[in-house]
């Protein structure tokens, strides 16, 4: 029997939530740390093909943000002959992301699978949308695919658990996943939620990668939007025929699980109405103050 080729193999890492400087994320974690924890752990993992960032790669949105996260990927990367590839999260800023890591949007192929990154960030909200000219450069790419396909967005097109990240989702997230469907996608990988989280939206399954800079807690108390401390990543396999496979790891620290905030009722509706569509773009920025300005809502 012919042995089968294996599959291309995406270590898929989100929401590491950078900063320019030793600034700790709520005060409480070092993102840098993570990350290069993330790294550590993902070493021992053979066969990676190539590095995705699905976004929130910066937390300040500054150059020198996305230039620690390209000192600690890509090196990492390079020892393994493999490319990074870096999406767009609602904390990352257009100009600085193309000075330093490049388009935010593209088409790449590795061993006959087509990654495509969308962009679903909208300046100075923490919900997203890509918007119909990028759906149809979807469809395109999808149709022009002579193997498996990957979709990149960083608001996953599936419902979210808690009360403040619904209020934060992707706003097109039929469209998206409709494109999807039609074009045989094989996969949706995103962030975001700062959750593993796998689902299946009209037969395409959508990958959600746990985050690094803190875990959000999928079954808070009711109307509670809550955080802990914890990292991790997820290790994706793309056969030539068939469905991918995720695997989650963590990432672990001496304090995991230590809670990071527990935003009642009240704060979840501000950060909302602030964050959340129906409110001006750069509304979030000024209304959201403290701890919750560094998250335009917490574990997004």
């Amino acid at each position: 029997m012919k042995k089968l080729e294996r599959p291309m193999r995406i270590l898929h890492i989100s929401d590491t939530h950078i900063f320019g400087d030793d600034t700790l994320h709520y005060g409480v974690v070092d993102t840098a740390a993570a990350l290069t924890r993330t790294l550590e752990r993902a070493s021992s993992i053979e066969d990676i093909d190539v590095v995705l960032l699905s976004g929130d790669i910066s937390d300040d949105m500054t150059a020198a943000s996305y230039e620690r996260v390209r000192a600690m990927v890509e090196p990492w990367a390079a020892e393994r002959s493999v490319p990074v590839l870096y999406a767009m999260g609602n904390h990352d800023r257009a100009a600085e992301f193309e000075e330093v890591l490049g388009d935010r949007t593209g088409v790449l192929e590795v061993r006959g699978v087509r990654i495509i990154r969308l962009d679903s960030a909208v300046p100075g909200a923490g919900y997203g949308e890509v918007g119909a000219e990028q759906i149809e450069m979807l469809r395109c790419e999808l149709a022009a695919a002579s193997g498996p396909s990957i979709v990149v967005v960083h608001h996953p097109p599936t419902p979210a658990y808690g009360p403040l990240l619904k209020a934060l989702e992707l706003q097109d997230a039929t469209e998206l996943i409709a494109a999807c469907a039609e074009g045989c996608a094989t996969a949706v990988l995103s962030g975001h939620y700062h959750h593993p989280l796998v689902a299946i939206e009209q037969g395409v399954p959508v990958i959600v990668a746990p985050g690094v800079a803190n875990t959000s807690d999928a079954c808070p108390p009711a109307e509670h939007e809550r955080a802990t401390v914890g990292s991790g990543f997820a290790i994706v396999d793309v056969p030539a025929l068939g469905a991918p496979t995720a695997t989650f790891f963590s990432a672990p620290s001496a304090g995991d699980g230590a809670e990071i905030f527990d935003l009642g009722p009240e704060e979840v509706a501000r950060i909302a109405a602030a964050a959340g569509p129906r409110q001006p773009q750069n509304a979030v920025r000024d209304a959201v103050t403290g701890a919750a300005a560094h998250e335009t809502g917490p574990g997004a």
